[in-house]
């Protein structure tokens, strides 16, 4: 009977109009039928939450479910939150219709929304949060009761509906963390009982309506992570009740409105990082008294922090990291005084802004609460500022890439809360601190890139929570301590360019954790210890420029997840174990200049010769063809082994004699010190392959004009062949009867005798001789690029209507061709002996290799600024004392007025190579006259019309989707140039601040995010 009561009741819902789902007046059995067909539309209930779903209990007490008090079969609540219900949403809960709460949070439903659900009219909660539902919003307008609808978390597509598909009275509306596209509805505002809207993270664009100022309700609105444009909507300050307003990482630009605080008495979270802002900080924010989190960061404020910013009494987090605020008197520093005020403050950020000078004293008196105290980034000097030890609370601590001086003091490791210790990049001297063995709750201390000496304190193995120290190009010495292998969350360990000798310990197979191992650059000797390959969660392995023995174990093949092996330059022997072909992931293996011998294995990395580097060891033979090495020899028969044998007698010494003296002219050529030189060393600061202005005629067939590959004022660029060992060869030739060509040739020279970058065009040797004629001769070898350069595939490959689209530079070859440029560049300016200034940059000296990889060349006019006091934007009252000839277009403004070199005229030079890289438009194009130039012409058309302006190979015949997110990529890249070619050298960032935000940009395009 049973059976036959659920057929019917199956065939009345059937005959049912579409847009009525009720079709039965008995509550009861309409009730629990369609709880039943719910159940059946789960496909997976992994903690059986339905279990009770059964005739053996009133289904008013099966679990979730709830009914009326008066009338115990009619549910009014089903809320089954959080358990992880797999299925779709059935149509049959339209019929719950006395249901007031439908809470589904939290489980992986699919499908769409059912449209039944708009037709309840009690229904006053629906959360459908955390789920993965797809299509778009149904029609709720019929659900005159509904006030909470939450929507967030899911797939759900298409535009915001109007206020006409909503209820009259909705109060929180979430639809956050979706697909949503479109502009945001003007109607959406006539729904003034809105409390809560939170559009982010969708897809959503246009400008802010200024209907919002009709909401008189509205405390919570978010609308970050979306597109949104324009400037700020001054309507928003009609809405005295927000509490919370968040329109974080969009494309909103100008400045804010002057009465920003005084409007908004009732804020007290307020967001608007990652956006396009300018200006000054208005000074009413602070009559917003009820603030208690500011986040400003990463926009381009002007101009000084207010300096009443403590009348915020109960501001506990002001984030205006990465901005151009500027600090240079007593009177702009009046802001840290005023911050005392601020008893709750607990996170401090003014990290990347311009901050100069000594950090005062009296910022001791900062709230004992305070937890995160980041000022890295800035121009601040002096010694360790002492007023860090009254910071008992303090847990993270960042005074990075400024100019500090003086010792680390003992003291810091009294701060017993403090998890996270960042100092790199200063001048920092003397002794490791061994109080910071004390600090048990450390997991990263960050001292690289200063000029610390002594050994590292074995005591720092005392530090059972640390997951990264990074102690590189510092002067340490002394062996590495055994006992940091043995901490047991240790995953980053950096000891590059220091001076530590002795072995490897055998316990770095203790740090299971460890995926980093970096001590390249140092006198690490011995045998690599077989324990290496416990280390189960390897990825990176650099033990380069060393001078390691022995073979190399092969129980490296047993690190399932090594990424990364570059062991080159030691004193390594034997042969490769093949063991490391078995590596599935290896991406580079670096074996190059050691003293292995015997077949290359032809398995695993050794097939890829693009990521795989052997040269410099005369002993192998075979592997894959590409590597051009020797075929092994066959075993001699018995007839010819005396033979044989006597031969080896004699070439065998003789070889590993020469091979002796190659190896280490080798390591001489390649080693580079700061501090402890061991021999005295030519010019260039290492030793090159001696060639002869002979060799090199002979190379480039006598100079040929056929071999001539790019000629610039002072020299000329020949394509050659070494006869020494077949390497192919650029040959620069100085023009030496050309004014300026000497100086060229020694700028070049000094700029390059102590730099060695992956993104460098690598100089194998030098050449100042008489030729033939017995004229002066002067030479410079690099190795050779065999893609050009990027103006000649900008305009060659890209300008030919007959080239085919994959030959043609893509978005993601651009983007990293600008992250290689601007790596390069952070190097020269920022992470060498002095400043390199290349005061030439421009696309025809930047070169490419096989695989497209970048490498800046032409150093000609480079400028080697040598102390640390240098100013970074040059002296404004001084004036140079040579003339800066660059390149009409690329050379920076302030240059032709005879402002001294610095190297925010690189960056706007680098500026300009982003718009042309990616506009392919040159800087001096008939275009760009009467005062429009490529500058302007971007700024001009930034953000709206982007896609009107770039090359138009970019976008075109790209999928929707696709499309979108190189347009997002292209915003982001051509806003970096837009910083970067500022009129003002001091509004410009420095190439750190650069190529940190374009490794974002190229990690989010490239990694699908």
């Amino acid at each position: 009977m049973m059976v036959i009561a659920v057929g019917q009741f199956l065939l009345a819902l059937v005959a049912c109009s579409t847009h009525v789902i009720v079709c039965s007046s008995h509550g009861n059995a309409t009730d629990r039928l369609s709880l039943l067909e719910f159940k059946e539309a789960i496909s997976l209930d992994p903690q059986q939450a339905l279990m009770s779903w059964n005739d053996s209990m009133d289904f008013c007490n099966w679990e979730g479910v709830s009914c009326r008090p008066k009338n115990r079969h009619r549910v009014i609540s089903l809320d089954l939150s959080g358990r992880g219900l797999q299925g779709r949403i059935s149509l049959s809960l339209g019929n719950l219709t006395f249901l007031r709460n439908l809470s589904l949070p939290g489980n992986l439903f699919i499908g769409q929304i059912p449209g039944s659900l708009g037709h309840l009219q009690h229904l006053q909660n629906l959360y459908l949060s955390n789920n993965t539902l797809e299509g778009e919003i149904p029609d709720f307008a019929n659900c005159s009761s509904l006030q909470m609808l939450w929507l967030d978390r899911n797939h759900l597509v298409g535009q915001i509906p109007t206020h006409a598909n909503f209820p009259p009275h909705l109060q929180s509306l979430l639809i956050s963390y979706n697909n949503l596209t479109g502009k945001i509805p003007v109607s959406l505002f006539n729904i003034t009982t809105l409390t809560r809207l939170d559009i982010s993270s969708n897809r959503i664009s246009g400008e802010i309506p200024s209907e919002i100022g009709n909401m008189p309700m509205l405390q919570f609105f978010f609308a970050w992570g979306n597109k949104l444009s324009g400037r700020f909507q001054p309507a928003i300050l009609n809405v005295s009740s927000l509490v919370v307003l968040s329109l974080a990482s969009n494309y909103l630009s100008g400045q804010l409105p002057s009465n920003l605080g005084s409007s908004s008495p009732n804020l007290q979270k307020f967001g608007l990082f990652n956006n396009l802002f300018d200006g000054p900080i208005p000074n009413s924010l602070v009559n917003a008294s009820k603030l208690s989190l500011v986040d400003l960061s990463s926009n381009n404020f002007t101009g000084v922090v207010p300096s009443s910013i403590g009348k915020l009494k109960e501001l506990s987090w002001l984030n205006l990291e990465y901005n151009q605020l500027q600090a240079r008197d007593k009177q702009d520093w009046e802001f840290m005084n005023s911050l005392s005020n601020c008893t709750e403050l607990q996170k401090l950020s003014l990290r990347g802004n311009r901050l100069e000078g000594r950090l005062s004293d009296t910022f001791a008196n900062l709230s004992g609460k305070l937890e995160m105290f980041f000022f890295g980034r800035n121009r601040l000097s002096g010694g360790f500022p002492a007023g860090i030890a009254n910071l008992h609370s303090l847990e993270f601590l960042a005074l990075d890439e400024n100019q500090f001086t003086g010792v680390i003091p003992g003291w810091l490791g009294t701060l017993e809360s403090l998890r996270a210790i960042i100092l790199r990049n200063n001048a920092f001297t003397g002794y490791i601190p061994s109080s910071l063995s004390n600090l048990s709750l450390l997991g990263e201390l960050v001292l690289d890139s200063n000029q610390l000496y002594g050994h590292i304190p074995p005591s720092l193995g005392d530090l059972k929570t640390l997951e990264a120290l990074k102690l590189s190009n510092n002067i340490l010495d002394g062996s590495i301590p055994k006992e940091i292998f043995s901490i047991p969350t240790i995953r980053e360990i950096a000891l590059s360019s220091n001076s530590l000798g002795g072995p490897l310990p055998t316990e770095v197979g203790r740090a299971k954790q460890l995926q980093y191992l970096y001590l390249s650059s140092n006198n690490l000797s011995s045998a690599i210890p077989d324990t290496l390959g416990n280390c189960d969660s390897m990825e990176y392995i650099e033990l380069d420029q060393n001078f390691l023995s022995g073979s190399i174990p092969a129980s490296l093949g047993s690190i399932r997840n090594l990424k990364v092996l570059n062991v080159s330059h030691n004193r390594l022997s034997a042969s490769i174990p093949k063991s490391i072909g078995s590596l599935m992931y290896l991406e580079q293996l670096d074996l190059s200049f050691n003293r292995l011998e015997g077949e290359v294995p032809e398995i695993g990395i050794f097939k890829n010769v693009t990521a795989l580097w052997v040269d410099g060891n005369k002993g192998l033979c075979g592997g894959a063809a590409k590597l051009h090495l020797l075929a092994c020899p066959v075993i001699p028969s018995n007839s010819t082994k005396h033979v044989t044998s006597t031969v080896l007698k004699v070439v065998i010494p003789l070889a590993s004699m020469v091979s002796l003296a190659v190896v280490i002219s080798v390591l001489l050529f390649r080693r580079r010190k700061r501090k402890n030189i061991y021999m005295s060393l030519p010019s260039f600061g290492r030793k090159f392959p001696r060639v002869s202005c002979h060799d090199l005629d002979r190379a480039t067939d006598g100079f040929s004009t056929s071999n001539l590959i790019g000629r610039g004022g002072y020299s000329s660029v020949y394509k050659g062949r070494l006869l020494q060992d077949g390497t192919i060869v650029a040959v620069k030739v100085f023009t030496l009867e050309t004014r300026g060509a000497q100086k060229s040739f020694i700028a070049e020279c000094n700029a390059l005798r102590n730099v060695r970058h992956r993104n460098l065009v690598p100089i194998l040797t030098a050449c100042s001789s008489i030729d033939s004629k017995g004229n002066d001769f002067k030479a410079l070898v690099y190795e050779f690029m065999p893609k050009g350069d990027l103006h000649a595939l900008l305009y060659s490959a890209l300008g030919d209507e007959n080239t085919s689209n994959s030959e043609r530079i893509t978005l993601a070859q651009r983007l990293s061709i600008v992250v290689d440029v601007a790596d390069a560049l952070e190097y020269l300016h920022h992470d060498t002996q002095g400043v390199i200034v290349h005061c030439d940059l421009k696309p025809s000296n930047i070169l490419l290799d096989d695989n497209m990889t970048a490498h800046v060349g032409d150093f000609g006019l480079a400028r080697f600024k040598a102390g640390p006091t240098q100013s970074y934007f040059g002296d404004s009252n001084s004036a140079s004392s040579t003339v800066i000839k660059g390149t009409i277009g690329y050379v920076a403004p302030e240059w032709a007025t005879g402002r001294e070199v610095s190297v925010a005229g690189d960056v706007y030079s680098y500026g300009i190579i982003l718009f042309e890289t990616f506009l392919r438009k040159r800087p001096t194009e008939d275009m760009f006259k009467d005062g429009l130039s490529i500058t302007n012409f971007v700024q001009m058309n930034f953000p709206a019309g982007i896609s009107q302006i770039v090359d138009s190979d970019l976008l075109q015949d790209r999928p929707v989707a696709t499309k979108e997110k190189d347009l997002d990529c292209l915003v982001s890249v051509l806003n970096v140039g837009l910083c970067c070619t500022k009129l003002s050298p001091s509004e410009r960032p420095n190439m750190h601040e650069v190529a940190a935000s374009l490794h974002g940009v190229k990690e989010a395009y490239l990694g699908g995010r």
